[in-house]
């Protein structure tokens, strides 16, 4: 149908933007990416951030309102200011826990939009490779289920704890440095090897991590066709070679898997050097320098309290979730960062990202007419397969209503997706009205030439909204409604309570609705073009010749792609397909001069079909 075409695999390529984003490769293309799905949700992150700096708040607090208590209150007698001093700590408490409920609702407004995004990002670039010819991606069911559900959890859980514990960590170390210099230079010199450790093992982690990634798909790609394939593999006597090679992506994953445990066990160094090492320091120096006045008692145990109820566990905290959500999350951004970009050459330099499709031919004008003409047209869906459609040369004259007939499998379909460019030959050429259709504007092509596939789709919405999907905007309702009532789809429109009822639940119309409303939907459109590719098969056969006739009387040229013989007989001409050429001729023609048709045709009845020409008694038998 109009608008939902791919794209041949020849079309020039151009960076088209999604999402704001544009090309690249580098390894920090994934958070440039995780950037650009962020920046539409600026405004409750921003406030999510305000209410993890008053979370904070305790974390900065602590030691000196301990620090306090101790030296200005129970150690000088006056243990009402001591209490008072850690009632403030207590109030600094509650404000912590509201401040956590009033951020979850800005959190859940960032992160719940984005695996949407992220499917649609990685699903428009496997369909835009996939259309351009590329080898089919079996590897992107692992980014489109695991990957993305991986990514939407991870940023889940990094906006709620990290953001949170960083802020923690760094409250702790400024409280610690205005409660006393000489303490904060005791734990500073550990907390920066901690640091430089923490950098070398992050870069580790990230190899490995990436290195299991590729793992999975491999074995999600390795896996995939044996699963499908099973039968062939047993009747070819492949299993072993089957296993063998299931068996060495398995046993990849699992190498990578126990690599990537053996580095992440360095994660408890980091803590001691930085937490548990500053505070052995300290309880160490704490009786000299007490002694010798540097320090005071409140000092060393404010202190102490920054140590072990704000620094060690954020720094555990902090590392354990960075060298394991934190790595997964860059990796995974990185690698579906990388299969969603095409470069482009001439990509503007601040661009992030793009996903590759054809740029639309330039200057190509408009065509005459929509006589459709195939010259020496072949396709072939491999190299060394067998063609499915060889050396066809056909004219289709504007106004004509041609029948595609022929076995199952024989290429029926696929000449139809050749017809309206959702697939490229692979030989000969197509014109629409005297132009190259390769030439053709998507946005012209799509607005004159139609598919109505055996699928019908059907979307929640208005029926007015899926009726005129197609149509130009401000299509007058009562076109809408007289496509409805041309192909037999008016009653369908009344039950559902007319244009503006709304269809909640598309899967509880029946096959043979869907198609209806989907026919409604073409007729409507300005297509001047339009196939049918067993567009009527859930139809009863009256509702089908109804159908059917009212675009054969609708201006423009009808295709069809039949799958009853009655739909052969009401076409002007028909095109019968037989694997090795192609013949065209009228019902009658054809039963004359080729025993393939006639065995098609079968046994016939003398029930008259209805919609059928007079003179030919026909069944309503469908082409095998």
């Amino acid at each position: 149908m109009p608008g939902s075409a791919v794209t041949p695999a020849s079309a020039p390529l151009t960076a088209v933007p999604v999402l704001g984003l544009g090309e690249d490769g580098h390894p920090a293309g994934g958070f440039r990416l995780l950037l650009a799905l962020l920046r539409p949700r600026r405004r409750p992150l921003a406030f999510a951030m305000v209410w993890a700096l008053v979370e904070a708040v305790p974390g900065l607090l602590s030691g000196l309102l301990v620090a306090g208590a101790i030296d200005d209150g129970f150690l000088a007698g006056r243990p009402g200011t001591g209490l008072a001093w850690l009632g403030l700590l207590a109030a600094a408490m509650l404000l912590k826990t509201a401040a956590t409920r009033l951020m979850f609702p800005h959190l859940a407004a960032v992160v719940e939009p984005l695996r949407d995004d992220l499917v649609r990002v990685v699903v428009t670039a496997t369909v835009t490779r996939a259309a351009r010819g590329d080898r089919p991606d079996t590897a992107a069911v692992s980014r489109i289920t695991g990957q993305v559900e991986t990514l939407r959890n991870l940023v889940s859980a990094l906006l709620r704890t990290t953001h949170g514990l960083g802020i923690s960590l760094i409250a702790a170390l400024a409280g610690l440095l205005v409660l006393s210099p000489l303490a904060a230079a005791i734990v500073a010199g550990p907390v920066l090897v901690a640091v430089a450790v923490c950098a070398w093992l992050m870069r580790v982690l990230l190899v490995r991590q990436r290195r299991l990634i590729l793992a999975d798909e491999t074995l999600t790609a390795e896996a995939t066709p044996i699963l499908e394939g099973t039968r062939d593999i047993a009747a070819c006597g492949a299993r072993e070679q089957a296993y063998a090679t299931v068996r060495a992506a398995v046993d990849a994953q699992a190498a990578a898997m126990r690599a990537l445990a053996r580095a992440g066990m360095s994660r408890r160094l980091i803590v001691a050097i930085g937490a548990h090492l500053p505070l052995l320091g300290l309880v160490v120096a704490a009786e000299p320098l007490t002694r010798q006045g540097h320090l005071s008692v409140g000092e060393v145990v404010g202190a102490v309290t920054y140590l072990v109820t704000g620094l060690q566990p954020a720094l555990q905290s902090l590392v354990g979730i960075l060298s394991s959500w934190g790595v997964a999350l860059a990796v995974t951004l990185r690698r579906i960062a990388e299969t969603i970009v095409v470069p482009a050459d001439d990509a503007p330099a601040d661009a992030a990202y793009a996903v590759a499709v054809p740029a639309p031919p330039s200057g190509a004008g408009s065509p005459a007419g929509c006589e459709l003409r195939a010259r020496g047209l072949g396709f072939a869906y491999a190299p060394q397969a067998t063609p499915v459609v060889r050396d066809l040369d056909l004219v289709i004259p504007e106004g004509d209503h041609l029948a595609v007939v022929g076995p199952s499998g024989i290429g029926k379909s696929t000449l139809s997706l050749l017809f309206t460019r959702l697939r490229r030959p692979t030989h000969g050429e197509i014109l629409l009205g005297g132009l190259p259709l390769e030439a053709m504007a998507e946005p012209d092509l799509r607005s004159m030439v139609a598919l109505v596939p055996q699928e019908a789709y059907v979307f929640a919405g208005a029926v007015r909204e899926n009726l005129g999907y197609l149509c130009p905007a401000g299509t007058a309702d009562a076109r809408l409604e007289e496509a409805a009532d041309r192909v037999g789809a008016r009653a369908l429109v009344e039950r559902l309570g007319g244009l503006d009822a709304e269809i909640d639940e598309p899967a509880a119309l029946s096959a043979g609705e869907r198609q209806l409303i989907a026919l409604a939907r073409t007729y409507a459109s300005p297509a001047r073009l339009v196939v049918l590719d067993e567009a009527t098969c859930h139809l009863d056969p009256a509702a089908e010749a109804k159908a059917e006739s009212a675009f054969a009387a609708r201006p423009g040229t009808l295709i069809v792609i039949a799958h009853r013989i009655s739909s052969a007989v009401r076409a002007r001409r028909i095109l019968l397909m037989d694997g090795t050429a192609a013949h065209t001729g009228t019902h009658a023609d054809l039963l004359t001069r080729s025993p393939l048709y006639a065995d098609l045709v079968g046994h016939w009845t003398n029930d008259r079909v209805p919609g059928a020409r007079p003179g030919y008694p026909l069944s309503t038998r469908r082409f095998s």
